[in-house]
């Protein structure tokens, strides 16, 4: 019985581990990838431009006409390989799926370089 409380307690402070790590490290990595640092939107892609950065290591989407360089989260992503799905492409509707907390909505800011071309 001891043994099984031990196990559990370990679990827990494993999982708590990966939802509290990784986001302050996310946030550092995703503040070197937006545009001057600045968290601002200043430069305008076209679609073709996010269709080329469509690798596990060159990662562009759109999400709701704004770009995000999420090259640096693709091995972080809590869904594995499925950010990959939408890679040089519109990920908006997955984003916005049921599979994704409230987090990642402070989380994907981080990585915004850009806005979509009209």
């Amino acid at each position: 019985m001891d043994i099984i409380i031990l196990i559990s307690l370990v679990v827990l402070l494993v999982l708590g581990a990966l939802f509290v790590i990784p986001r302050s490290n996310i946030k550092e990595k995703g503040k070197e990838a937006s545009s001057g640092g600045n968290g601002k939107t200043s430069r305008s892609y076209s679609k073709k431009d996010v269709s080329t950065h469509n690798t596990r290591t060159d990662c562009w989407i759109i999400i709701k006409d704004k770009v995000y360089d999420v090259t640096p989260y693709v091995e972080e992503h809590p869904g594995g390989d499925a950010i990959l799905n939408s890679a040089g492409g519109d990920s908006t509707e997955g984003f916005f799926g049921p599979q994704h907390g409230t987090r990642v909505f402070d989380i994907i800011e981080d990585f915004c370089i850009g806005k979509l071309e009209a």
